[in-house]
Formats: C-alpha cells, structure tokens, sequence
C-alpha cells in the first residue's frame, strides 16, 4: 500500500443471514456488499453515493469493523485492519473514527459534552488526564464551541451543536480515516451548509480523510474529490468530481441526477423520482447486471453476466460497470 494512501479496500463483500432457506435448501442470505474496491489517499474525500439499501452504508460499517465482512482486505495505513482481534484491534480502532447521521442518539444522554470527547482519549489509554483537558479544548475551539459548554448535556444543544460535539469527538484520536454517514442529513438545510464548510475547514486544517456516505448529490458534490455511485451492492460508476458532474456515465448515475428537484426554468420536473422496474432480489443469486431491469437502454446482453468497472474509452480514471459502454447516449 502507497504511504499516501490512508485507506485500500480490495474486493469487499458481506452478507447478512435472512430466515428461511432458499430452494437448494441451503439458508437464506443477503448479499448487501458484493466484491468492491476502493481507496481514499490522505487528505481527500471519497463519497459512496445511491438510494436507500444500495449497500452504501453497509460497506462504509465494515470498514469500520462494526459489521463483519464475507470476503475482502481492509488496508488502513499499511496495517491490515480487516484481520486484527482483540487488544490490536483495539488499539487500530483510534485510528478510525465515525460521524454519525444523528447528532441526538450518538452521544450518550448521561454525559456532558466534555466528556462525550474525552471518551475516545479514555478508551485508547495513551494520554495523561491533563493531555485530554487540553485536547478537548483545542476541539472545542476548533469545531466553534465555547469552554463552558463542556459541562453541558446534550438535550441543552441544538441539533447542529450536536453535530458539532460529534465531529470534536471524531477528531479526538487523530484518526487516519472519518466515516461520515450522512452527517447532515438530519439537520436543517441553513445548518447543513455550516456543518458541510466546518467539516471542509477542519479537514484543510488537520489534513482528515473522509469516507463520505450520502444520498444527496449536492453534498457531494461539495465534499468530494472522487465518486462511487452504488447500486444494489454494486459500484456502477467511479471518477473524480469534475468528470463526474460534466459527464455522468452511466444510466443509473444519469437516473440519481436526474431526480434531484431544480428551479431551472423550463426544466422537465421528475418528481423526484427514479426510473421504474423491478428491484433485483439479492437472496438469490445475480446473473447480469443489477440494474438491468430498470434501466432504459437494457439488451440481452446485460443479463449474460455481471459487469466489471472498467474505463470510460479516452478517460483516464473515469470507470463504469456496463455492458454497452460507448452504445447509450450521455448526458
């Protein structure tokens, strides 16, 4: 792994058991992350976009450990996170933090904010009492909080504070990577633009590394430098966010921008809605591409095998899972 990688995911896969068994008589299972690979170098944001259930969040949790993986390397700082156990995991985890989606049910109710960002200190055991009080005032500044309300609970913040105590605690550790799970989601949208500029400074200002887990096109396009659209445990399609935004490739990241709302006059309306078809059923075993069934320029070809990422013909980096690439007109 190249020391300016922070994180290299190789062929990640997990399942989840489901009840019942299927009609070879083997138990049910669903495979909600199937064979992706990705990589995030120091400094830089990767966003994993898609709607609900694609399998976004999942990936980003067993990144993190706290879902276990079928199949796959997980490489965070040269160190092969996906195969430490107990006191070396324990002693990696620092090195990985999460920003959750809401700020009110990820900080315990019982502990005042200061203490909600000393825990990640407390747990990783290698800082003095004082060492803590210092760092934890540093953040605090950082993330636009004043001293004194380190001796507050949580239920006495507004949700965007919360979020701030959220992102102080994230930080605490110095952490090589921070999943950021739809971090803004559940604010305000007046909030989410302070929240989305704090996490950009901060990251200019302590060189993070963000796995940005979204389903809003707009957040993403402010927070990242590379794109990963995911669909039904799939990536369809990974370039930076210039080729990205000038030029989505495939039908279904057509499909996503599509379906954000605009003003732009004389504009066709969508509703917000994406194409129609049947959502394949991933207890059962995929044979072709998972978005051909909803997607308008389908063959037959599309259902003979499951697409790999490859590139774009010309680009460099700009890849796409598809049979047809070059045959579909482009946005």
């Amino acid at each position: 792994m190249s020391d300016k990688l922070a994180l290299d995911v190789q062929n990640l896969s997990v399942s989840f058991p489901m009840r019942g068994r299927g009609a070879d008589g083997r138990r049910r299972a669903l495979l909600a992350v199937d064979n992706v690979n990705f990589l995030i170098a120091r400094g830089k944001t990767l966003g994993i976009v898609g709607e609900s259930g694609s399998g976004k969040t999942t990936a980003a949790m067993a990144v993190a450990r706290l879902v276990p993986k079928l199949a796959g390397n997980i490489t965070i700082d040269g160190i092969d996170f996906g195969t430490l156990d107990n006191e070396a995991l324990r002693q990696a985890r620092q090195r990985i933090q999460i920003i959750f989606q809401d700020p009110y049910s990820s900080l315990n109710p019982r502990l005042r904010a200061g203490e909600i960002v000393r825990e990640p200190l407390v747990y990783a055991g290698e800082t003095s009492r004082a060492e803590q009080d210092r760092i934890i005032d540093e953040l605090f500044e950082a993330v636009g909080l004043r001293p004194e309300q380190k001796a507050l609970f949580p239920h006495q913040f507004s949700g965007g504070q919360r979020q701030r105590i959220g992102i102080a605690r994230a930080l605490s550790t110095r952490p090589s990577l921070i999943i950021c799970d739809e971090p803004v989601s559940a604010l305000d949208v007046a909030v989410q633009a302070q929240i989305l500029n704090l996490l950009k400074s901060l990251q200019g200002q302590f060189g993070l590394t963000y796995l940005f887990i979204s389903h809003d096109l707009g957040v993403v396009q402010h927070m990242c430098d590379d794109i990963a659209v995911m669909y039904m445990g799939q990536f369809m399609e990974y370039a930076d966010r210039k080729s990205f935004f000038a030029a989505p490739r495939h039908p279904y990241s057509q499909a996503l921008l599509d379906a954000v709302p605009t003003i732009d006059i004389g504009a066709q309306p969508t509703g917000g809605k994406l194409v129609d078809g049947e959502i394949p059923d991933l207890t059962l075993p995929q044979t072709g591409c998972r978005f051909a069934s909803r997607c308008p320029h389908a063959r037959d070809v599309c259902n003979g095998g499951v697409p790999q990422l490859q590139d774009w013909p010309g680009s460099t980096g700009h890849r796409l899972a598809c049979h047809l690439t070059g045959t579909f007109a482009t946005s």
